[in-house]
Parts: structure tokens; sequence; C-alpha cells
């Protein structure tokens, strides 16, 4: 039995089905922005092994730290314990964020940082008398994780998870704001769809803990570019109906959109942020939740005087090396330019497709690139054309998108941008 062979037979894949997984491709090594199969043959992975190697696979820099970290210390528990390479993080990070987001819960993926946060949210309105607040309201088009709770706050009808419907919480689901990034701003909530989200924290604001939403960008959801003064009118309704507002940064954090964080769009600062896939630049997993002073102080003062979590390898010293290696590299770089660059060419080079049959739009923000459908796009023709191609792609529903690491080379991404186009037109 041949090692694909074996894989087919006993390995289960992430939204694949096991009955018919479609074509796989065995990697072997990884460096930049290239993959290398067994076979010898090299794609680019435009996907950034699902958006988190932003700095390229096996960075010199971030691979050192961490076998710097394997020396003497992979891993310790951190109830009761702490070691220099969370401390340094957490330093790093209070430094890069907006000023009020300094508490720092660590954990081991983004799902689970979002299930943090909506424990802080709950565990907060207990702490100020509020018993009833453990329901949550959202926008429709996002995607927050497939753990059950983050579940429950993605689009329960259009999103990947409507089997669990009927098993899972109920929670309030408003319209996906209307007015899309780069269209005029109406003042009229009736029109910017800020009405709907006051009438609803007006009706059942009481059952309510925390309004959650990623800004600006909906990743998994549908790749939608929405308008950031939405957020800004959020803001303010939230904090006048005492809801919380978490936003959600796991796939736009750390210079994805062309701001080192979504929410500096709108220069708007949420009570929970919650980061995480670019975090270590892909090299291992770990995320992080973070609070405001408020939050963190309301729930260490509540009667359970705690918040009710402790993943086992929460501030993984390994993990947490990387991360401080990664954002030295945010820092050390013109991330910026690097962005900016692969935007200015995508623009130019993705918008052909505009002009194909069977396109419904094109859009690009930072180095986030969709040609949007008017079908649903059927992932295993891109895997099966990726050695051809030379381009590791990975559609979703109607959308073939790209998000590079930032230090892929303007010929490089030529070739991804002639795959995706090529995809969309149907030409193998």
């Amino acid at each position: 039995m041949t090692p694909l062979d074996f894989d087919a037979r006993h390995l289960w894949h992430p939204y694949t089905n096991v009955l018919d997984p479609g074509p796989m491709h065995l990697i072997s090594s990884a460096e930049g922005v290239w993959l290398t199969r067994e076979d010898g043959g090299k794609m680019i992975d435009a996907m950034s092994s699902w958006w988190c190697a932003v700095h390229g696979h096996r960075h010199p820099a971030i691979i050192a730290a961490m076998q710097a970290q394997l020396d003497h210390l992979p891993h310790v528990m951190f109830g009761g314990l702490t070691h220099t390479p969370a401390i340094e993080l957490g330093k790093r990070l209070t430094d890069m964020l907006p000023d009020g987001l300094d508490r720092i819960f660590y954990s081991d993926s983004g799902s689970v940082a979002i299930e943090v946060a909506l424990k802080m949210a709950v565990q907060y309105q207990m702490a100020k008398g509020h018993s009833g607040r453990t329901e949550f309201a959202t926008i429709r088009g996002g995607y927050h994780g497939d753990t059950w709770k983050a579940m429950s706050v993605c689009d329960p009808v259009n999103g990947m998870h409507g089997l669990f419907r009927g098993a899972m919480s109920i929670q309030h689901f408003l319209p996906r704001p209307s007015v899309a990034l780069g269209q005029d701003w109406p003042e009229d909530p009736a029109l910017n769809g800020l009405g709907a989200l006051e009438e609803m924290l007006d009706r059942q604001g009481d059952r309510i803990a925390a309004l959650i939403l990623e800004p600006v960008v909906q990743g998994a959801g549908g790749m939608y570019f929405y308008h950031p003064s939405w957020l800004k009118g959020a803001r303010e309704l939230c904090s006048a109906h005492g809801v919380l507002l978490i936003f959600d940064e796991i796939a736009t954090g750390f210079g994805r959109t062309g701001q080192l964080f979504a929410m500096q769009h709108a220069d708007v600062v949420p009570d929970i942020l919650c980061v995480g896939k670019a975090l270590t630049g892909g090299h291992i997993t770990l995320a992080a939740t973070i609070a405001t002073e408020a939050v963190a102080r309301g729930i260490g003062e509540s009667e359970a005087s705690v918040l009710m979590h402790g993943p086992t390898y929460m501030a993984n010293p390994l993990a947490c090396a990387a991360a401080i290696a990664s954002l030295d590299q945010l820092k050390q770089r013109d991330w910026h330019h690097e962005v900016s660059a692969i935007a200015k060419q995508m623009e130019h080079e993705l918008a052909p497709a505009c002009d194909i049959p069977g396109v419904a739009d094109v859009r690009v923000l930072g180095a986030i690139g969709v040609i949007e459908m008017e079908s649903v796009v059927d992932p295993r023709i891109a895997h099966a054309q990726a050695p051809k191609t030379g381009v590791w792609l990975r559609p979703f529903a109607r959308n073939i998108y790209c998000m590079p690491p930032f230090v892929i080379s303007g010929d490089e991404l030529s070739q991804v941008t002639a795959a995706m186009v090529n995809l969309a037109r149907g030409e193998a």
C-alpha cells in the first residue's frame, strides 16, 4: 500500500468525502511560497496554507527561534507557571494593538479563541448582574470556526454548518452589511443596515451578551468586503446597550487587509479581539483572545472570579517563540509595501475575469484576491490542475480566491492570477 493509498483508506481530511476524496498531493517539503510534492513537482501555495504562512514556509528566523526553544523548554503547563516566551509575546502584542486591548488569553487554535471570547462575554455579563444575557448577535455571511459554540454564530443557512441547525444554540442573525467596501456610505440607518442592529438591540438587547463579527472582511463565509462605517455605528450601539463587541481577526490580523488589523480601517476598538493563523507565520498553531481591562476586571470581581477555561497547551513556549519571531518579521520588513504591491498587481491581473461569462464579481483588498462565480466551483478541479499550473488553489462555494504569502514575487503572483483566471474560464 502506497502512502497515498493509506491516506485515502484511513485519513480524514477537512471538508472531504471519505468515499470520494478527489485528487490528493503528497507534500514532502516547503520553502518560501513553494510546496514540493513527493514526485518532485512544485506548486505555489497561493492559500498561505489557509491564510497563515504570511512570511512563506520555513522562514529561517522563525525556524531558528523554534529550534532554540526546543533545546530548553518545548512545553510546560501555564496553570500556576509562566515563561519568558509568553511574556515577550504579550509585550509585542500589547505594543502593536490599540490602547485598551491588553489582557491576553492564549489558546491553541482560532476556534478555541472564539469559544474563549464567547465565554468571556457571558461571564462578564453575569458578573454585572445581567444573568439573562447569554445569547449572541452576529451578521449573516460570517464564519467563526468549527467547534460547537463557534458554529452557532456562523451563518446558519449559507454557511458550512447548516446541517447542525437543529442541534445548536439559537443566536440572533442580522442581515449582512449591505454597503460594500468602496461604495458611498448613506447616513440613513434604514439604508446602511445599522437600523436592523438598533432594532434588534432595542427588542432583545437584554438577552444578548455580545455582538461578534469579522471586521470589514468576511472570510470563509463568502469573502465579502463591507464598509468600515458599519463598524463605527455598531460600536456606538453596542456601547449604548451594554452589549460587548467581539472582533474575529483570526483571518485578517497581521497585515492581510493592508492594515495591521482590519479594525483599523474603521478606527474602532472592540471589547474582545481574537487573533490566530498568521500569529506564528504559519509554523505552528497558536491563537489568542485579548480583552480590555474592563472585561477582565469584571470577570475577576465576579462570584466565580476566574475565567472558566484552560487549554492544556495554552501559551505553549515553542509556539510563543515562533510568534515572537513572526511579529518581529512584521516589524523589520516593510510588509505594508509588500501587501500594497500584491494588491495593485492583483487588481490589474484579475480584472480580465470581469468579462468572463459566469463571473459575478472580482474584488481585491490587501493580499486577498477573489473571483466570485455565479455558481459553485468544484475544488477538486483546481486540485487536479495544480501540478500543471504549478499553483495550489482551494476554491470554496462560488469563490476562486487567493491569499498569498507577503513574500511572493511579481512573477510568482502572475502565475497565481493566471491560474485563477483560467479556472474561472473553465480551462485546464
